[in-house]
């Protein structure tokens, strides 16, 4: 079980700027029938143990009086820098089940990926459990090898649980399946060649009456020109 060092903290508010500058971040830690209490813990540390045990994994918070079994419920992040400024401990009561949250961890290979051309799609990400805490698993394993043809699904009810470990979520929940990809293809409309004929037809027509009609100001034929007139003698 990972251990994390706590010393009691008697300082709170505006007042715990220097202790964070200094590398310490405040924690407090509750519980069903724990009283509220209020601890700084190392930053670097408190970020070690939390990447490997997350949300979901039990560790000792050793408080210098004595050693409680905890889990990290709830984190607060600085909006800029994005380092954690405090957590909250649940305390948890020995001898009583649990329901938290893992994770799923997908492992192996899906042949109906690799040789048909699917996509794995990945419906749950967690599952909700009940369990004492010395029976609560860090994470679930999924092997999507199950998933062989195109229709293939994994369900809640398909994964395989710890002894101790019972799963809240519904039985027929989908948890990873398979998606093809369909291309889609661009429909055309037909041409219509006897309205591009009929068209090209009438533009000739028109510009052969155009040509043929005389215009405004032209002369008609057999009439003579401006040119060919003479000039009257006065």
């Amino acid at each position: 079980m990972l251990e994390l060092k706590a010393e009691k903290r008697e300082v709170f508010g505006k007042k715990l700027k220097g202790s964070r500058l200094s590398g310490k971040m405040p924690i407090v830690a509750y519980g069903h029938k724990e009283k509220v209490g209020n601890y700084f813990v190392d930053l670097k540390e408190f970020k070690k143990v939390f990447g490997k045990a997350g949300e979901s994994a039990i560790i000792s918070l050793a408080t210098g009086t004595d050693n409680k079994e905890v889990l990290i419920h709830e984190v607060n992040y600085h909006p800029v820098s994005n380092e954690p400024i405090h957590a909250d401990f649940y305390v948890i009561e020995k001898g009583k089940a649990l329901k938290i949250k893992v994770p799923l961890e997908f492992i192996g290979h899906s042949s109906a990926v690799k040789e048909l051309g699917g996509i794995l799609v990945k419906s749950l990400h967690e599952l909700e459990i009940e369990a004492l805490p010395k029976d609560l698993p860090p994470h679930l394993t999924l092997d999507i090898s199950l998933l062989t043809t195109l229709e293939s699904q994994i369900l809640v009810k398909d994964i395989k649980l710890p002894n101790g470990v019972k799963v809240i979520n519904k039985p027929e929940e989908v948890v990873a399946s398979i998606d093809t990809v369909k291309e889609e293809v661009e429909e055309v409309a037909p041409v219509d060649l006897s309205a591009i004929e009929v068209e090209k037809k009438g533009k000739k027509e028109e510009e052969g009456a155009e040509a043929v009609a005389p215009g405004a100001g032209t002369p008609a034929k057999g009439e003579p020109t401006k040119s060919d007139k003479k000039p009257e003698k006065k």
